[in-house]
């Protein structure tokens, strides 16, 4: 049976919870976030890229092109590699960071888009 952790994005205040068997990403994926550039989802493209700011999480192997000795270090590591072992509170500093990071439309509005 799965424990589950809650995942904070300090970005913007969201929180989920999420089983230690599931990727952090997946879990974000989960909040229902309308275009969340998910990428590969195997630690090759760099595009899901947090800084762990506070937990602890398990790990599996992510692409040096993407994570640096020093990233990996400093808790800069891809969102799709790493699974909690206990609260996560996680700053999105990759590219998906405008589509995790942008607020959402008041309730009952349609957003705009521009053409």
């Amino acid at each position: 049976m799965p424990l589950y952790h809650t995942v904070t994005i300090v970005d913007t205040g969201e929180s989920y919870r999420c089983p230690d068997e599931r990727s952090v990403l997946k879990g974000m994926e989960a909040l229902g976030k309308k275009g969340i550039p998910v990428g590969c989802r195997g630690g090759g493209c760099g595009v899901c890229k947090v800084q762990v700011e506070s937990g602890r999480y398990a790990q599996r192997v992510m692409s040096r092109a993407h994570v640096s000795l020093e990233d990996e270090a400093a808790g800069r590591v891809l969102s799709c590699c790493i699974r909690p072992e206990s609260d996560l509170r996680v700053r999105v500093i990759g590219s998906m960071k405008k589509s995790v990071c942008r607020p959402a439309p008041p309730t009952g509005t349609t957003p705009v888009h521009p053409t």
